[in-house]
């Protein structure tokens, strides 16, 4: 088991040093965009946010009040029905364990725990999703129906698949799509 980690690992390192998994979707992606004057505007209630990881990006929805549904792996609500327990900030472990189990819970976390640390980018995906977006407030509803734990699929049902389902209808995961490219 540990050489499989060990082997996962080093994949997902070398992965990340070719810089696949950035969120660059948009046409002209080597251009520079125009400074902004002054600081962005706050999300609005059913916005699609996006924050770089190290080799991903992870994808929530804005619920309004500070608050952000997002589908995280998470193997706790696996062993609990600790609901206290279970809201707790999410550590690497309980997350490492989770895609290994396949489990995960879409949660409600404030800004700055979903971000943690990191910029966010709102609303991005429109400019590159065939379907038209819901309207917002039907885009935070959807998300706060799905509240709870789920089956979890890197490749078929992670963060991105959920706010694809929630803001257009249709889950769809271009993070994952990459890999199916090499």
């Amino acid at each position: 088991m540990l050489q499989l980690l060990t082997f996962l690992v080093e994949k997902l390192s070398l992965v990340s040093n070719f810089k696949l998994f950035e969120s660059s979707w948009l046409d002209g992606e080597d251009q520079e965009l125009p400074a902004q004057r002054g600081p962005p505007p706050p999300p609005r209630r059913g916005d699609l946010l996006e924050v770089p990881r190290t080799i991903f990006t992870h994808y929530g929805i804005y619920l309004g009040d500070n608050k952000v549904a997002h589908l995280i792996p998470d193997i706790l609500p696996v062993l609990t029905n600790d609901e206290k327990l279970i809201s707790s900030v999410i550590t690497n472990k309980r997350l490492i364990l989770g895609c290994m189990y396949k489990a995960a819970t879409v949660r409600v976390d404030t800004l700055e725990d979903f971000a943690y640390g990191c910029n966010i980018l709102v609303n991005r995906t429109d400019k590159v999703m065939k379907a038209q977006a819901f309207p917002n407030e039907d885009v935070a509803r959807r998300a706060e129906k799905l509240m709870g734990a789920i089956p979890y699929s890197l490749l078929w049902n992670n963060c991105e698949h959920f706010v694809t389902y929630c803001r257009y209808g249709s889950a769809a995961s271009r993070q994952t799509e990459k890999v199916w490219c090499l």
